[in-house]
């Protein structure tokens, strides 16, 4: 009996913590997408750029593909000595031992990784997904001790993906979300006549 009091007790006091109303309208209304449109298109055109500018690069997808992420990752690599190094040994290992043996998959996953987020971006489709992946390319050049405007698009990329339900409100995503839903709420594509889920 005093086991059921404990779990009644333990129901009754699981409670929703609900938003602060600031980042409640500034993640879900849409009355604030105007300005994840304007750092969406910001960060969506840095990585557009960066990729064409990888595209059209021999070094990086042509004839001589590989050749750049090579130099990039052996640069890494001299970072990661001293008493604070600015590569630390874990990410080191990684890139000895699978970027390094593979610099051309590594080189075109880059560079048209760097595309596909940028015009995602720019476009507002998949605009939480694409923000993701955005950071998580951003996270990895932090790691190689690269900083440049990296820790600004990570930032804000961050931002994007807290965003993800507004962010792409002035783009794709205000007509492809309701039509494909999430994982947890098909949309109007996987329901049948009657609204149920199919």
């Amino acid at each position: 009996m005093e086991g059921l009091k404990s779990a009644q007790t333990a129901r009754r006091f699981v409670t929703h913590i609900e938003e602060p109303p600031a980042a409640k309208a500034l993640f879900s209304d849409v009355r604030f997408a105007w300005l994840w449109l304007v750092l969406r298109v910001y960060v969506g055109w840095q990585w557009l750029s960066a990729g064409l500018g990888k595209l059209n690069n021999p070094a990086w997808t042509g004839s001589e593909a590989g050749a750049a992420i090579t130099g990039f990752v052996k640069a890494a690599l001299e970072k990661t000595g001293g008493a604070h190094p600015d590569v630390q040994p874990l990410y080191a290992w990684f890139l000895t031992n699978l970027v390094l043996p593979y610099p051309k998959v590594w080189s075109m996953l880059v560079s048209w990784g760097e595309v596909l987020v940028g015009i995602a971006l720019i476009l507002g489709l998949f605009t939480g997904i694409a923000a993701f992946f955005g950071s998580f390319m951003n996270m990895n050049y932090l790691l190689a001790g690269a900083v440049s405007t990296n820790p600004i698009l990570f930032a804000i990329a961050t931002w994007l993906v807290l965003a993800w339900r507004t962010a792409g409100w002035w783009g794709l995503d205000r007509w492809v979300l309701p039509a494909l839903g999430t994982p947890w709420r098909p949309g109007l594509v996987f329901r049948d006549e009657e609204g149920r889920n199919s």
